[in-house]
């Protein structure tokens, strides 16, 4: 399999060679373009082409939000994983809104980082479980609405599956935990959006939390 084409995007030189190592280092993952702020990446984007963009929410000037934002207005394929810090969380909770399919702590290991971009570069969305609650916020669909229009019933094995993912697994770890292969799981997760009405993991936890499918 090809590797995954990524640019990064980080504005602290220590932090950004410590990650272009850890990146390197991997088969699974090419680095192809990087930059310092959110000016730089948006100029070197378009000849790029990445297939996910590593992205710190903390850049001087343009910030992180505003990068995904323009990213997604222009390119909406190319994934957006963004690299934060835990104090973060309401600008988490923005980027993800302006189209991020997830974000990764500072620190992390390489292998779950290289495993977050593979997941969202295969559609699905990374994101732990305790932003669940702040993002059923801003995720909440209107009660009335819903009491018209009900959702079909999980089934048992979607409301697992459903209750896994809430915990922060990727979709190779709970394959591994079910004992089922990683296509499979992708199956139930399409079955699962198209029966809550949603687009990706994020808003199907949300969902599921305010369904009471997944007690946070």
């Amino acid at each position: 399999m090809e590797p995954i084409k990524i640019f990064v995007v980080e504005d602290q030189p220590k932090i950004l060679k410590n990650l272009m190592k850890l990146l390197n280092d991997s088969d699974a993952v090419e680095v192809i373009g990087q930059a310092m702020s959110g000016e730089e990446a948006l100029e070197a984007i378009p000849e790029a082409q990445p297939e996910v963009i590593l992205l710190d929410l903390g850049l001087p000037q343009m910030s992180g939000i505003d990068v995904t934002r323009e990213v997604k207005k222009k390119y909406p394929k190319i994934e957006i994983l963004i690299f934060t810090i835990f104090d973060e969380e309401d600008k988490v909770m923005e980027a993800i809104q302006a189209g991020a399919s997830g974000y990764l702590l500072k620190g992390m290991e390489a292998e779950k980082i290289v495993e977050a971009i593979r997941e969202v570069r295969d559609g699905g969305s990374v994101i732990q479980p305790s932003l669940a609650r702040s993002l059923l916020r801003h995720f909440r669909v209107d009660d009335e609405k819903q009491k018209e229009e009900p959702y079909p019933s999980l089934t048992p094995r979607e409301v697992e599956i459903l209750q896994i993912i809430a915990k922060g697994l990727s979709n190779a770890e709970a394959a591994e935990v079910l004992k089922i292969s990683r296509a499979t799981i992708r199956t139930h997760l399409e079955h699962i959006y198209a029966k809550l009405s949603v687009s990706n993991r994020v808003e199907a936890i949300t969902e599921g939390i305010r369904q009471g499918l997944i007690d946070v």
